[in-house]
């Protein structure tokens, strides 16, 4: 027998593949060929799905190499792999993000068919279908994070330095906390900035780049705003 159970049900949480699971097991269903290729999926698929997960946290570098070698030529060197690994860590992200998009936009849209057909048609109908603003992370703002975490890995320990994409600005923030943002790159116009917080969190001084190599004359200033915290 297994140490550890193929299946297991969470009362406070009973969903419908865990019912189905469920009446394999009823007296009119039973069948224990049935049950044990079912515990033996179950069993792999568990594992499989805890390793893929694993993996959209924190891509390993074989899962890495993987995907980019199927298009990249080049050799994956060590500067290389920790830029891909970003990449490859924000598609899938993304990749899951979109997909829970389209499922919540095709119900939302089922739900709007079938209130259109109960409620009377009216002269002028209020347009529901409002697009979500997106953005967009690009290849400039993860090369520019990459630059800004080579000059503060002086200072402290890669794994401490996150960054969060809005609509504004692409955040750089130590310890992926809000409240300490190490620098901010504004990409989203034809001009580039970069946003430093030298003399304080609520002071952040926004300078003009004409390269993203501008970045690394700003190396004082970024480890200024580490050593404030």
């Amino acid at each position: 027998m297994d140490e550890k159970p193929f299946f297991t049900l969470n009362l406070n949480d009973i969903r419908d593949s865990s019912i189905k699971i469920l009446g394999n097991f009823t007296k009119t269903d039973y069948n224990l060929e049935s049950i044990l290729d079912s515990a033996e999926a179950l069993k792999y698929i568990k594992a499989i799905r805890k390793e893929f997960e694993k993996e959209v946290i924190d891509p390993s570098d074989e899962f890495v190499k993987m995907l980019v070698n199927k298009f990249f030529d080049k050799p994956l060197t060590a500067s290389r792999m920790v830029t891909f690994r970003e990449y490859t860590k924000k598609a899938v992200n993304n990749s899951i993000n979109d997909s829970i998009s389209l499922r919540l936009k095709s119900a939302l849209n089922i739900n709007e068919s079938i209130t259109k057909d109960k409620t009377p048609e009216i002269e002028n109908p209020i347009d529901s279908d409002v697009e979500v603003p997106k953005f967009i992370t690009t290849e400039e703002e993860l090369e520019g994070f990459q630059i800004v975490k080579a000059i503060l890995r002086e200072k402290i320990a890669t794994e401490r330095i996150a960054f969060r994409d809005t609509q504004s600005y692409f955040g750089i923030l130590l310890d992926d906390n809000n409240r300490k943002p190490l620098a901010r790159l504004h990409f989203n116009s034809s001009n580039k900035y970069i946003e430093v917080f030298h003399h304080g969190k609520d002071l952040g001084e926004k300078i003009l780049l004409n390269s993203l190599d501008d970045i690394y004359n700003y190396r004082e200033q970024l480890h200024k705003t580490f050593e404030n915290y």
